[in-house]
């Protein structure tokens, strides 16, 4: 599976993430779908950081991407939400690549005190996926060549984010987590990304370097905007 196919997949999950929110209000097979994105974008970034030629560029695409749809993301979050208080998961990104970048060119220790710090800058300011995202961008790369050991601590990852999810209102024993509610198919459906990861060929595929970056601010305006329509 190239990096497009991947590509097209995570932007298709992501749309049916958003547009489930936006029809529904509330969680759905959509969703579910949804929560395949992050974990494929995540993976992407270290492939962007391995392949390419200007790093500089990179995080200055990145950076800029990230504050262009920083407002069409508050759009979205306060019609369909009721709250705009948050960071899209761009900078999220950015801090992760941020981390192996500074994992590579500094001592390794350093890297991961990096990856501690950005995590928690991220969770403490709200930013979409928090700690998560910014922890498993870094960890799909320093475990790049390491595939079992990289899907292990993924998905211990995973279930760590959904139990301390969930104690956040209300302590139940981890063994709940993995029953059949709207939490643990979430997580199930987060888990079964690392699928489609391991199934990276290593090849690029067609160019669509700005696919995502377009796609990201545009459809969260449309919706938010629409969703603004159809409250009048």
């Amino acid at each position: 599976m190239s990096s497009f196919v991947l590509k097209i997949i995570a932007i298709i999950a992501m749309f049916c993430d958003h547009f489930g929110d936006f029809y529904y209000g509330y969680t759905t097979v959509l969703n579910y779908i949804g929560r395949l994105a992050l974990p494929i974008f995540a993976f992407q970034i270290t492939q962007g950081y391995i392949h390419t030629k200007n790093i500089k560029k990179y995080i200055l695409r990145l950076t800029v991407f990230a504050f262009i749809s920083q407002i069409p993301y508050m759009i979205f979050k306060h019609y369909i939400f009721g709250s705009f208080l948050e960071v899209n998961v761009i900078f999220t990104l950015l801090f992760g690549l941020l981390t192996i970048l500074i994992y590579d060119k500094y001592h390794k220790f350093v890297g991961i005190c990096s990856c501690i710090l950005l995590g928690t800058i991220a969770q403490v300011l709200n930013f979409d996926y928090g700690f998560f995202g910014v922890f498993i961008v870094f960890m799909f790369y320093v475990l790049r060549d390491k595939k079992i050991y990289m899907s292990i601590v993924f998905i211990l990852a995973v279930i760590i984010k959904y139990y301390l999810r969930i104690l956040k209102y209300s302590f139940i024993p981890l063994s709940k987590l993995f029953l059949l509610d709207s939490y643990s198919i979430s997580m199930y459906s987060t888990c079964l990304s690392i699928i489609l990861i391991l199934l990276y060929n290593g090849k690029k595929g067609k160019d669509a370097k700005y696919l995502f970056y377009i796609f990201y601010p545009v459809h969260l305006l449309i919706l938010g905007l629409l969703k603004l329509y159809l409250l009048k």
